[in-house]
């Protein structure tokens, strides 16, 4: 059982990333796999606004929830959850100050076969709704890197548009999987790009090297 989990701020492409990869996982290549949505978002659209303080535990304990029985179906080899409870315990601590829900959501967050971050690559647009602004979304970006990096979560960055951004994800679940998704890349068997973007905190840093990747550039 693989369990891959989309981290990232507002409008920055989990949901489109994982409605791809289900489709991809089941239909092309016959993996078995169950999308998880954002129970958060859910909620938002629901009531009609955003959770207050005390409610923002139970967001996270639901997110959770929901994982749990989307990996105890049977049959499922892949789970990919469209987030976790540390996007709302990130959520709790830039909008409330609040940091408690932190040590669970992280606990919870080393279980999960692979975390993968959403690059800020993808232009900010707003949906009328939820979605805050542009700094919002750096500043999520900025707690998600500080928090795995103390917590000592390992996660992948990926960046890229359309099958792009499918490719990346794919390479990245190939090893945990245990199977190649994607075709080889020359440009990473030639070893032109050395590309260790999850030991690093520079995001603008991980956009280049994954540039060079795309035009087969010497690093």
């Amino acid at each position: 059982m693989l369990t891959i989990t989309l981290l990232g701020g507002e409008s920055t492409g989990k949901s489109t990333l994982a409605q791809a990869l289900q489709r991809h996982l089941n239909d092309t290549l016959g993996i078995s796999t169950v999308r998880v949505p954002e129970h958060l978002r859910s909620w938002c659209e629901t009531m009609g606004r955003a959770p207050q303080s005390h409610e923002q535990a139970e967001q996270a304990q639901a997110q959770t929830r929901l994982i749990d029985q989307a990996s105890a179906q049977p049959g499922v080899r892949v789970v990919v959850a469209d987030t976790t409870a540390l996007m709302v315990a990130v959520y709790s601590d830039l909008y409330f100050n609040d940091r408690s829900l932190y040590p669970a959501a992280l606990e919870q967050q080393q279980r999960y076969s692979l975390s993968l971050l959403m690059g800020l690559d993808l232009p900010w647009v707003p949906d009328g709704l939820f979605r805050d602004s542009p700094a919002v979304r750096e500043a999520t970006d900025t707690a998600l890197r500080r928090e795995l990096h103390a917590a000592g979560i390992p996660f992948q960055t990926v960046y890229g548009q359309g099958d792009a951004r499918l490719q990346q994800a794919l390479r990245a679940m190939g090893p945990v999987l245990g199977q190649p998704l994607v075709a080889p890349d020359r440009s990473l068997s030639e070893g032109r790009v050395a590309w260790n973007c999850e030991k690093c905190s520079d995001p603008a840093c991980e956009h280049r090297l994954f540039s060079q990747l795309i035009a087969g550039k010497p690093s």
